[in-house]
């Protein structure tokens, strides 16, 4: 390990979690961005997978 001595400086008591709850953060913020920006994304959570998947299959085949 490269960094074995960062934890002479940070606890892994400390530094462990904060690095999770970085981690979880990050995913929930992408995932959040997601459903923001895209208009199929949030179609398809809300169940109306035939109507996401035309939307998907339009876009792909304009691009």
């Amino acid at each position: 390990m490269n960094n074995a001595k960062m934890w002479l400086v940070v606890k892994p008591t400390v530094g462990i979690p904060l690095f999770l709850v970085a981690c979880a953060i990050a995913s929930f913020l992408v995932h959040l961005m997601l459903v923001l920006t895209t208009g199929w994304m949030g179609d398809y959570y809300s169940g109306s997978f035939e109507a996401a998947s035309l939307v998907s299959n339009a876009t792909t085949l304009l691009s």
